[in-house]
This record gives C-alpha cells, structure tokens and sequence, in this order.
C-alpha cells in the first residue's frame, strides 16, 4: 500500500499494516500505512509546524443497521469511526417493500425502529452525534441515494456469513452492491470481525 493509496479502496476491517515498527532496525524505509493516514486526525500537513489540527477525513458515516449480528457489529465499527473522527452518524434502517405484504412491511418497520433508537442510545453513551434515519424502498438503492444525497463520506454495512442456499438465492448482497455503486468508501464489517 502507498501513501497515495485512495481510502474508497478499503473494504474490510480486515487490513494489514504495511511498513515496519522501526525503520532503521533493517536499513529500509518503512512504507506509509495508508489506513493511519487515513484514520490520523491529528496529523499535520506535510511542511506544516503541526501546531493546526488537520480536519478530519470523515465529518459525516452512514451506518446501515441490521437486525442480526453483522447489522450490530456494523453499528460498532461506525461509532468507533465517528468518535475517533468527531464524525456524526446516520443509523439507517431500510425496510425492504419489494414484499407488499402489509404485515412484513409494519414488522420490518418496528424492527427498524428499535434498531436507530439503540445506536442513537449506544452513541450517547459514547459522546456520537447519531441521527436517526429511515427509509422504504430496494435497501441497496436507498442506501446509495442517501449517502449521496447527504454527503456521507463514509459507509459502513455488515456482512453475514451466507450458506449454501442463500447464495443460490440471492447472488448479491447488500454490501456488494452497495460497494458497486458508492461514491464514498464503504468498510464491510463480518459478525466476527
């Protein structure tokens, strides 16, 4: 990874360190870590006193919940950004009307409900700004109209383990197309991540 290395490239939590801990320990240079300089707020510009602190890389992170593990550890992942960044947090929860059915529909949305009011509670308790978000529609197309239309500068979705079945079924998922069509980065966050 070089420093010039675009932040949107970064999928996972899952990112190893590039460089070493102590570069003259083997004459080499050590190689920036385009996730530090990504991540570091406090860093200053290159040529600067370093006395100003630099603005963050994410004021702004979209946080799909989730009603299983992934959705709570995407959840996790976000605020833990947020608080590092002084970024706030939309929690948005889709409910998914590609089934009419009016029962699934109230279900999905007392679901959602709960779900934005526990990660607005979780980023009190954490000094996070979280704005509660909801929406109705395709999840995947929702998810990238509002990350557009509100600036988000960061994504961040869970992604559940998926068995046999389910990948014949449903071939795609919602961080792959989410990944596919964002304009912001987007981290993906496993369950056990």
């Amino acid at each position: 990874m070089s420093a010039d290395t675009n932040t949107a490239d970064i999928e996972t939590t899952d990112v190893a360190a590039a460089g070493t801990a102590d570069p003259t320990a083997t004459g080499e240079t050590a190689v920036p870590n385009a996730v530090d300089d990504a991540t570091d707020s406090t860093r200053s510009a290159p040529g600067s006193t370093g006395s100003a602190r630099s603005p963050s890389v994410f004021e702004r992170v979209l946080v799909v919940t989730g009603d299983d593990e992934a959705g709570r550890a995407a959840v996790d992942a976000g605020l833990d950004v947020a608080a590092a960044h002084g970024a706030t947090v939309d929690a948005l929860y889709v409910v998914d009307t590609s089934e009419h059915w009016d029962m699934v529909v109230e279900r999905r949305e007392r679901t959602g409900e709960a779900l934005v009011e526990d990660a607005a509670a979780r980023g009190e308790a954490v000094g996070v700004d979280v704005e509660k978000r909801f929406r109705y529609g395709t999840p995947h197309e929702e998810v990238l109209d509002f990350a557009d239309a509100h600036g988000a500068d960061l994504i961040v979705v869970g992604s559940a383990r998926r068995t046999g079945l389910d990948r014949l079924v449903h071939p795609e998922t919602l961080p792959t197309r989410v990944q596919r069509g964002a304009s912001a980065p987007v981290m993906v966050v496993g369950a056990d991540d």
